[in-house]
C-alpha cells in the first residue's frame, strides 16, 4: 500500500542508498513493515544495522503526509510506478518515491538536459542558459533544473518561451516556493511540466536538502549543461553525480577573468564537453532519438558565442612557418609522449566506434578520468568523435 512506501521513505536511521539496496532487491515496504523483528535477523542480506529502525511500525506520520497530497492535489510516485523516472531508479542512492505538482512528463521519449549554474550569475551567463535551454526545446529536447535563481531561472524561462516541457527538481516541498520570487515562475512549470521532490509537503528549504537533490537531477538526465558556476557551486555536485552516474557532462566556456566561471571553466579542462549552442548538446543523443532530435539547419539554432572579429591580413604577410601538410594533431603525435593511462586507453580502441560508457567498462578507470584523457587524446589526434558519445581511434593509428 502507498502509506507503506510513504512510511518507508521516511524511515530514520537507514540510509538512501540502504533503502536503494532494498528495493533493488525486491523487497516491498509493506512487507518490510509487518516482517517482525526475527524475521528481519534471519534475512541474510539484511544490514543489521537496519533492523532497529524496520521495527518502528508507526504510520502517524505517514498518513499526515498522504492526507496533505490528497487534500493539495500531490500525486507520490514511488519506484514501483511505470512513471517513476527509470534513468533515476537504477542509480545506487535513488529516491523511494518522489512528490509531484503538475503531470510527470516521459522522460524516455526524448533527450533530458539538466542544466544548472551558479545563483549569483553575470548576465552574460543568465543570457547564456535562457538562450540554450531554448535551443534545447526548440531541438526535441527536454530542460529540468533545480529552479533557484541565476542560471536555473533562466533556463527553465527559456524553455518555456519555446514552448516546451520543463521540470523543476526542488530541495523543500513541492508546496513551498523557495526562492519566494519564483512563485509564479513555479506555477507556470507546474502547468507545462511539473515540480518534483523527495522531501514531503511543506518540508523546508534546508541547506543540506540541495546536495542532496542534485543527484536527482543528473539522475533523471541524460546529460548535465553547466552554465556558468563557481568552483564552490553546487552546480559542480551536480557534475559531479552525473559522472559517477554515467552521464554526460557539458560546459559552456565563459570569462577566465570571473570568480563566477571558474568552476564550470574548470570543468572543460577536467573533460567535460565544451557547447556553444543547444544543438552542440542535442546532437549527441540524435542517434538515439531518432525522428525526435531536430538537427540545427531545421530550426535555425545560432551559435551562442558571438563571432570573433577577424583581422585583415597584411598586404606583406609572410607564410606561415609550418609547412600545411603538417597538422596540428600531427606535431603533437611526434612531440607528446603518451602516459599509461593514456596508452591504456588507446589499446582498447579500434576503428570501429565505442559508447564511452562500454570503455569506462572496459579500462576499470573514474569516469572523469576517461573523460579527461579522451579529450586530451582527441586534441592529439589519436581519437576520434562520433555521434552518441561514441570514439574510436584514428585512422593514421590503426
Amino acid at each position: 500500500m502507498l502509506i507503506h512506501w510513504i512510511w518507508f521513505a521516511q524511515l530514520p536511521g537507514i540510509s538512501q542508498r540502504q533503502k536503494a539496496s532494498l528495493l533493488q532487491r525486491g523487497s516491498e515496504p509493506e512487507e518490510l513493515f509487518y516482517a517482525s523483528k526475527r524475521t528481519l535477523e534471519q534475512l541474510p542480506w539484511l544490514d543489521p544495522s537496519c533492523v532497529a529502525p524496520l521495527t518502528n511500525k508507526d504510520l502517524t506520520q505517514a498518513e499526515q503526509i498522504e492526507n496533505t497530497c490528497r487534500r493539495k492535489h500531490i500525486r507520490i510516485i514511488t519506484q514501483k510506478e511505470d512513471d517513476f523516472p527509470s534513468r533515476l531508479r537504477n542509480i545506487s542512492d535513488a529516491p523511494v518515491l518522489l512528490y509531484c505538482m503538475g503531470r510527470i512528463p516521459d522522460f524516455s521519449s526524448q533527450p533530458v538536459i539538466a542544466v544548472v549554474g551558479t545563483r549569483k550569475s553575470t548576465p552574460y551567463g543568465m543570457t547564456t542558459a535562457r538562450k540554450m535551454a531554448k535551443q534545447i526545446c526548440q531541438g526535441g529536447g527536454m530542460v529540468i533544473s533545480g529552479g533557484a535563481r541565476g542560471i536555473d531561472t533562466s533556463a527553465m524561462e527559456g524553455a518555456l518561451e519555446a514552448g516546451g516541457k520543463t521540470v523543476a527538481v526542488l530541495g523543500c516541498g513541492v508546496d513551498r516556493s523557495y526562492p519566494t520570487c519564483n512563485r509564479n515562475l513555479f506555477v507556470t512549470v507546474a502547468e507545462n511540466g511539473c515540480l518534483l521532490s523527495e522531501y514531503p509537503p511543506g518540508t523546508p528549504p534546508s541547506p543540506w536538502n540541495f546536495p542532496q537533490r542534485n543527484r536527482i537531477l543528473s539522475g533523471i538526465a541524460n546529460g548535465v549543461l553547466v552554465v556558468e558556476a563557481p568552483r564552490s557551486s553546487g552546480a559542480l555536485i551536480t557534475a559531479r553525480d552525473a559522472l559517477e552516474q554515467g552521464r554526460d557532462v557539458f560546459s559552456v566556456p565563459a570569462n577566465i577573468d570571473y570568480v563566477s566561471c571558474e568552476g564550470s571553466n574548470a570543468l572543460l579542462q577536467e573533460g567535460a564537453q565544451p557547447v556553444m549552442s543547444g544543438w552542440d548538446v542535442l546532437r549527441e543523443y540524435a542517434p538515439m532519438y531518432p525522428g525526435v532530435v531536430m538537427d540545427r539547419s531545421s530550426q535555425g539554432m545560432e551559435s551562442t558565442a558571438p563571432a570573433p572579429a577577424v583581422a585583415e591580413e597584411p598586404a606583406d604577410k609572410k607564410s606561415v612557418d609550418n609547412p600545411a601538410t603538417l597538422s596540428y594533431s600531427g606535431v603533437e603525435q611526434h612531440n607528446a609522449p603518451l602516459s599509461e593511462e593514456e596508452q591504456k586507453l588507446l589499446s582498447c580502441l579500434d576503428r570501429h566506434p565505442v559508447a564511452v560508457d562500454e570503455l569506462i567498462c572496459r579500462v576499470d578507470m573514474p569516469a572523469g578520468t576517461v573523460l579527461r584523457l579522451l579529450t586530451g587524446l582527441s586534441l592529439k589526434g589519436l581519437v576520434q568523435n562520433h555521434p552518441g558519445r561514441r570514439v574510436s581511434a584514428s585512422p593514421q593509428n590503426q
